[in-house]
C-alpha cells in the first residue's frame, strides 16, 4: 500500500512537472518571438528615420526615380520623333531665345531633330548602360571576392594578381582599343565598360569575407555541417548586401560617364542613337556659336552622375554600423 501511495504521489508529481514545462516552454518561445518582432520593427523604425533625416539620400533617389521615370515615359514625354530629320529647321534655338519657338522648345541639331526627343531618349541609353554595365562588373568582382576572401591561399594571390594587372592597364584606352576590335553596338559597350570596371567590388568584398569568414555564424554553420556553397551564398553574401549596393550606386555613374567618353570619341554608341556623349561630340564644332548643343546633354549628365552619387553617399551612410548602432 505504501509503495503504491508513494507511486501515486510520484507520478502526481511528475505530472505537475510536465504540466509546468509545458506551459513554461511555449510561453518562453513566444516571449523570445516577440521579442525579436519588436527588435526588428525598432531597427526598421531606425532605419526609416535615418533615410527621412538624409537630405543627400533624399535627394540622389529623387533624381534617380526622376530619370528612371523619364526613361519609361520617353514616347509619351516626347514631342517628336528623335530620329525625324528636318532640314528646314535645323539649328533652331531653344525657346528662352528670340528666335526659338515652342514647337521645339530646346532646338534642334545640325539636321533638324528636336533636342528635347533626343535628351528625354538620350536617358534610356544612358540608364541602360549604366545599370548593365554595374551588374556585369557586381557579378565579375562578387564572384572573384567572395571565393579569394573565403577560400584564401593560391586563389586569393592569383585573384590580387588579376586584379593588379586590371589597375595597371588604363581603361579608356583598353576599352576603345576592344569595341574597335569587336565592333561597337550597346550591348558590346554595356559587356566591355562592365568587364573592364569590376575592381571596387573585388576590393570590397574580399575585404569583407576576410573579416566575416572568422565570425562565429560562420564556424557554426560549419559545425552543423554546411557546405561551402551553402556558407558563401547563405551565411557570407547576405552580410555583403549593404557594400555591394553602396559601390553598385557609385559603379552607375562611373559606367554612365564611361559610355559617354566612348562615344563621344565615336567608339561607342552610333548613330542616330540618341546617346548623350554622342550628342556632345555632334555639337562640339558649334560649341561657341550654338552652345545649348554641348551644355544640355552635359547638364543631363551632371544630373544622372551626382544623383547617383548622392544616393551612394547617402546608402552607405545609413547602414553603416556606426549608424546602426
Amino acid at each position: 500500500m505504501r509503495c503504491s501511495i508513494r507511486g501515486s504521489a510520484w507520478g502526481r508529481r511528475v505530472n505537475q512537472e510536465k504540466t509546468l514545462r509545458a506551459g513554461v516552454v511555449p510561453a518562453a518561445a513566444d516571449d523570445a518571438q516577440h521579442s525579436r518582432e519588436d527588435l526588428d520593427a525598432q531597427r526598421r523604425q531606425a532605419f526609416w528615420r535615418r533615410v527621412r533625416g538624409h537630405r543627400g539620400l533624399q535627394a540622389g533617389a529623387l533624381i534617380v526615380l526622376a530619370l528612371l521615370a523619364v526613361a519609361l515615359l520617353a514616347p509619351w514625354l516626347a514631342p517628336h520623333d528623335p530620329y525625324a530629320q528636318s532640314l528646314a529647321h535645323r539649328l533652331v534655338p531653344p525657346v528662352w531665345a528670340p528666335e526659338g519657338s515652342w514647337t521645339y522648345p530646346l532646338g534642334t541639331d545640325q539636321v533638324g531633330r528636336d533636342y528635347l526627343s533626343r535628351l528625354i531618349y538620350g536617358t534610356r541609353i544612358s540608364l541602360i548602360v549604366g545599370f548593365g554595365a554595374a551588374t556585369v562588373g557586381c557579378l565579375i568582382g562578387v564572384t572573384l571576392g567572395l571565393c579569394a576572401g573565403y577560400f584564401g591561399g593560391r586563389i586569393d594571390s592569383a585573384v590580387s594578381f588579376l586584379l593588379t594587372c586590371q589597375l595597371a592597364l588604363p581603361g579608356l584606352l583598353l576599352a576603345m582599343a576592344l569595341v574597335f576590335i569587336i565592333g561597337p553596338s550597346l550591348w558590346v559597350v554595356i559587356g566591355i565598360i562592365g568587364g573592364l570596371h569590376w575592381t571596387y567590388y573585388l576590393v570590397v568584398t574580399r575585404t569583407s569575407t576576410l573579416r566575416l569568414r572568422q565570425l562565429d555564424f560562420v564556424a557554426a554553420a560549419k559545425a552543423v555541417g554546411s557546405n561551402r556553397r551553402q556558407i558563401l551564398f547563405h551565411e557570407i553574401l547576405p552580410n555583403l548586401l549593404n557594400q555591394i549596393i553602396v559601390v553598385f550606386t557609385f559603379e552607375v555613374g562611373i559606367a554612365v560617364l564611361a559610355e559617354a567618353a566612348l562615344s563621344f570619341l565615336g567608339v561607342g554608341i552610333q548613330p542616330p542613337t540618341p546617346s548623350w556623349g554622342l550628342m556632345i561630340a555632334e555639337g562640339k564644332m558649334a560649341i561657341f556659336h550654338r552652345p545649348w548643343l554641348v551644355v544640355l546633354p552635359g547638364m543631363a549628365l551632371f544630373l544622372l552622375v551626382i544623383g547617383a552619387n548622392l544616393l551612394g553617399d547617402g546608402l552607405r551612410d545609413v547602414t553603416s554600423p556606426e549608424k546602426r548602432n
